[in-house]
């Protein structure tokens, strides 16, 4: 991630990041309420130093019953105090489920109608704390009124490539042939690729100064759904509708069949999808689908506090799918962001 830019020019200053697990705190918001009946269990867990399919791993074996069985929205990072929904078939436990394990505890039990899938949340709320970062209380303001206006570049975070981008190496790998990968490993690896190519784009956009403003040809998402159009040059209303968050442009999730973008927007990503073949191609020959995604976010309810000198708590929600470590990277230099 230090290769790629940023795109707000802000004054950024060094901090620490994630020191203690506590320093990074991701809620998960589902965005829909549950029945209260049905066959299915859902359970809130707020973890601690395990991944997410660490816990489905072991809620698993405490229930009886196959990991694929153990469903949830999303990935959280291990490097975290991260709450977050699972569901399991209603019959799964003899008995009502111990609420504390090791690492992780269930704050709520619900029954639902439907089991959960991937992707169903409506997002994440975090409370992040940056520690030694030295600014003045009042370049707050400033930093909030740019986000939460102009919003920043939607980058995938550096977790989604592994330690040292070892999750690229693999894709290669397994595009190469060289390497078997089970269900959830080859799902990693795929999506590594995805998320690289999809960067690249972005950053030639941030670089061009075209990441939140039409170019021809663009695809443009509209904010909050997941409907994508086709712009029109001469729509006189796009330009307002940009500036106000309704409309984002979007970028490439790599796969197989045309891209639904034209001209100048097409080439760019023709072009830069050409300089990684062994992505471009190895994505439409696994059967990935051409998707998009915005090349912006914009934080929600987004606030900056210092309480005490050279600790900066950031607060803010983000739609599914979004990084945090690509917001904070505007603002401070900090390994892993």
């Amino acid at each position: 991630m230090t290769d790629v830019p940023c795109a707000l020019g802000l004054a950024r200053k060094p901090a620490g990041f994630r020191q203690q697990p506590e320093d990074f705190i991701v809620t998960e918001m589902l965005g829909f309420e549950l029945t209260g009946d049905g066959e299915h269990l859902w359970l809130e867990v707020e973890k601690t130093g395990l991944n997410t399919v660490d816990v489905a791993r072991q809620l698993a074996s405490l229930a009886g019953v196959k990991e694929r069985d153990v469903a949830y929205a999303g990935l959280k990072d291990r490097h975290a105090v991260a709450t977050q929904w699972f569901s399991l078939p209603g019959k799964s436990f003899a008995q009502r489920p111990e609420t504390e394990q090791s690492g992780w505890r269930i704050l709520r039990q619900v029954r639902n109608s439907r089991k959960l899938g991937r992707g169903s949340h409506r997002g994440n709320r975090f409370v992040i704390t940056l520690r030694d970062v030295m600014i003045a209380p009042d370049e707050l303001g400033h930093w909030q009124r740019e986000l939460t206006t102009t919003g920043c570049p939607n980058y995938f975070g550096p977790q989604r490539f592994g330690h040292d981008g070892g999750n690229l190496d693999k894709a290669k790998a397994l595009f190469a042939g060289t390497l078997k990968a089970g269900r959830h490993q080859r799902g990693l690896y795929l999506s590594a690729a995805r998320s690289w190519l999809f960067n690249q784009v972005l950053a030639q956009r941030v670089s061009d100064g075209t990441w939140h403003r039409q170019i021809a040809g663009d695809v443009m998402a509209l904010s909050g759904s997941a409907s994508v159009f086709r712009a029109e040059t001469d729509d006189a209303t796009l330009a307002a509708r940009l500036a106000s968050g309704d409309i984002h442009p979007t970028g490439p999730l790599w796969g197989r069949g045309d891209l639904p973008t034209a001209a100048d927007a097409a080439c760019l990503e023709s072009r830069i999808a050409g300089t990684l073949p062994e992505f471009s191609a190895g994505l439409a020959a696994a059967g990935m689908k051409q998707e998009r995604r915005p090349l912006r976010v914009i934080p929600e309810a987004l606030t900056l506090a210092m309480p005490e000198a050279g600790q900066l708590v950031a607060t803010f929600s983000l739609p599914r799918g979004a990084f945090a470590t690509s917001v904070l990277r505007e603002m401070v230099q900090a390994a892993g962001l």
